[in-house]
């Protein structure tokens, strides 16, 4: 979905053009699977992170486009709402000094980010939901003026056959809404982590971050409130699953929903979960390329449109090599740039570990306790209780500390990674943790001390979340 489209408008005859160009590509993509064509090159890193444009009296502020004209850098991209940008660093081989690399390449560009911002009046946050967020702000008003959103809400209202998208959300209170578009997406802004890796080992990894996705997501909750309400730990999640709802229950909407934990594990390939895309997806953009069917242009615009937590994808090297990514989209923005590089390095290294495991741990733990597990963790945080792969029910926040931290140390001393980034970095894990002091925490916190004023909660957020520290570190007196 980050590819631009020239039109909004489509033909019946632009679907099945597309449908056959999408069925080419995927004939394609098993021959290089059966050939073993994919790069060989050892892990490598990556990251996006979305962001919210905030004014100074810390309500989102609807100013993308002159922010991306001033600040000018291709790293820096517009997102669904004029309120939201994506942030990008390169990849990088996932070994030594990486982290510490992707930390201080972090920090450098949030700093130039915030100095333009600062020029509008304005700061960044990178927060799963800005709490100021109100349902008037969210709306077709609100959609950054690109063909590929216009017409993403023209396709997902078709397959709806026009009727509008329904939210409910059961947490600690009730959100029930209607919502005419698909802007509520614009309210989950996210830190997706991309890992490419060799084919030989990506569905034992793609594995191991399905199993990996309810710790990941308990430790870096940071969405307890939309709209007023306080709701799950990680309110992003069923949010954006409500968001774009035009799968399962939605007529001609195909079998499954399009934001999905996914229909099980990878057996012998990720190739599986391509020919699923093929099969149990309409298309929703079929805007047709002349580009040859090596560059895949069709298959990966349509699994963009696909948001599964744990996506599959495709890319090319330089030389034209293609090569597997797995993007971990379970794990929102912030709360800081420690904490995020943090939360990165206990994905890397748990998803590590668990892949190179004697016993595959999804041979452990079936694929429907996994997402009842991920489930969990998103309502509950830290506070879920999980069953792991010995069968039994247990704490989560205990899991962590006992089991998951070494695990992820092991993955990150088998990656190589510097052993003074691989404590800093576990150490902010452990700590947030044993405080039980993650980003919803701290909000849930300030709000229990000050009251529900939605902006003053977002600029006592803003101003911690600019010191550069790690969230067990805050206070909620300010």
């Amino acid at each position: 979905m980050g590819q631009e489209i020239s039109t909004s408008r489509f033909r019946r005859q632009d679907f099945e053009q597309f449908g056959t160009r999408l069925a080419e590509e995927t004939a394609l993509l098993e021959t290089w699977f059966r050939e073993a064509r994919f790069d060989t090159t050892g892990c490598v890193a990556g990251f996006e992170l979305e962001a919210w444009l905030v004014s100074a009296d810390g309500r989102p502020a609807a100013m993308n486009a002159e922010y991306l004209d001033a600040l000018g850098s291709p790293l820096v991209v517009p997102e669904l709402s004029v309120y939201n940008v994506e942030i990008n660093t390169r990849q990088r081989p996932l070994e030594g000094a990486a982290l510490g690399r992707m930390r201080d390449s972090l920090d450098a560009i949030w700093a130039r980010c915030n100095e333009v911002a600062s020029r509008f009046g304005s700061r960044l946050a990178m927060i799963g939901t800005l709490p100021s967020l109100r349902e008037e702000d969210l709306g077709l008003h609100s959609m950054s003026p690109l063909q590929r959103y216009r017409a993403l809400n023209e396709q997902v209202l078709r397959l709806r056959q026009g009727r509008p998208l329904e939210l409910e959300v059961r947490g600690a209170e009730l959100l029930r809404i209607r919502q005419p578009d698909v802007m509520l997406e614009a309210a989950t802004t996210s830190f997706q982590l991309h890992l490419q890796t060799p084919e030989a080992s990506a569905a034992r990894l793609f594995n191991a971050s399905v199993v990996a996705a309810a710790p990941t997501v308990a430790v870096a909750a940071n969405s307890p409130f939309l709209f007023g309400r306080k709701l799950w730990q990680e309110t992003r999640v069923p949010v954006f699953e409500q968001a774009v709802a035009v799968g399962g229950e939605e007529a001609g909407g195909g079998p499954n929903p399009r934001v999905t934990f996914g229909s099980g594990y990878v057996r012998e390939s990720l190739f599986e979960l391509f020919a699923e895309n093929r099969d149990c997806y309409p298309v929703l953009l079929p805007m047709c390329e002349s580009e040859p069917p090596e560059r895949l242009y069709h298959l990966r615009l349509h699994n963009g449109t696909i948001w599964r937590w744990i996506r599959p994808l495709i890319g090319f090297d330089g030389d034209g090599t293609p090569h597997l990514r797995i993007e971990h989209r379970v794990i929102p923005a912030g709360p800081s740039v420690p904490d995020a590089i943090a939360n990165a390095a206990f994905y890397y290294g748990l998803a590590q570990a668990l892949a190179a495991a004697p016993e595959p741990p999804e041979a452990r733990i079936d694929f429907q306790t996994a997402r009842e597990n991920f489930y969990a963790a998103a309502r509950y945080g830290l506070a879920a209780q999980v069953r792991w792969l010995d069968g039994r029910e247990v704490p989560l926040r205990a899991l962590v500390l006992e089991t998951l931290l070494p695990l992820a140390r092991k993955g990150l001393q088998r990656l190589d990674i510097d052993p003074g980034d691989t404590d800093e970095c576990l150490d902010i894990i452990e700590a947030r943790t044993r405080t039980g002091r993650t980003g919803a925490q701290w909000q849930l916190d300030y709000v229990a001390r000050h009251g529900r004023d939605m902006e003053a909660l977002t600029l006592a957020y803003l101003e911690h979340q600019q010191q550069g520290l790690p969230v067990h570190e805050w206070g909620v007196l300010c």
